[in-house]
């Protein structure tokens, strides 16, 4: 029996794309190990880990985090799943940080999800969130009953500073100031899969037949409705 070669991929995306709906259909589908650097540092920080606490201190000065640190973060964590099929989310997020992956291990594709920045904005703007109980309303496809008031308390509904207009804006160029070299990158080297459209649900498919030329399914629904 031939065993298929390991999955080795990137899942890039601005803020809003997608991307952890996404991720978390390819997990469920090909049984791969998701590697959030996100996650990784929010755990890092949380256990006072020297990385974690390096981190923390570039973040609470409104600093990047460098390279160096964000790579040491996830190949430590990668080397640790040499005979897993995994997901990278996150990283790499400049050219140099993709040149240090590279120089660890083969990257076998890179999806792109390209989602039209004004989706996305309309996407990010429409959510409004009742702060004490966490239940998120999207003004498109789940508005509350009362316009700008919680259903079940009649509390007022709050913008996160994250999703006003002005800061969904900036984080977007900061996204495409920072990523298109590496987007670049990859396409260079002919691993770039870009899917394109404005619905996470009509985008999904094309992932998923993208997936299965690599992997099987190993999930137990019928592969021919992958949701």
């Amino acid at each position: 029996m031939v065993v298929p070669p390991l999955l080795r991929a990137v899942i890039m995306g601005p803020p809003g794309s997608g991307k952890g709906t996404v991720s978390a259909r390819i997990i469920k589908h090909f049984g791969v190990k998701h590697v959030s650097s996100g996650d990784l540092l929010r755990d890092n920080m949380q256990k006072k880990t020297e990385v974690g606490i390096l981190a923390k201190s570039y973040i609470d000065q409104g600093q990047l985090i460098p390279d160096n640190i964000m790579t040491q973060l996830m190949l430590n964590e990668i080397k640790g799943l040499d005979r897993y099929n995994w997901l990278l989310d996150g990283f790499p997020r400049t050219v140099a940080q993709a040149e240090a992956l590279d120089k660890e291990c083969h990257i076998d594709t890179v999806i792109d999800l390209d989602v039209p920045f004004e989706t996305i904005k309309c996407r990010l703007t429409a959510r409004w969130i009742h702060p004490a109980s966490g239940r998120v309303y999207n003004l498109e496809f789940s508005p509350p009953k009362v316009q700008g008031i919680d259903d079940i308390t009649g509390e007022p509904l709050v913008q996160r500073d994250d999703d006003k207009p002005e800061t969904v804006s900036k984080r977007l160029q900061a996204y495409d100031a920072q990523t298109k070299p590496v987007l670049e990158y990859y396409r260079k080297k002919g691993l770039l899969k870009s899917f394109s459209g404005t619905e996470t649900n009509k985008i999904w498919p094309h992932i998923y037949a993208f997936l299965q030329t690599k992997v099987p399914d190993v999930s137990q629904k019928d592969a021919a409705n992958p949701w």
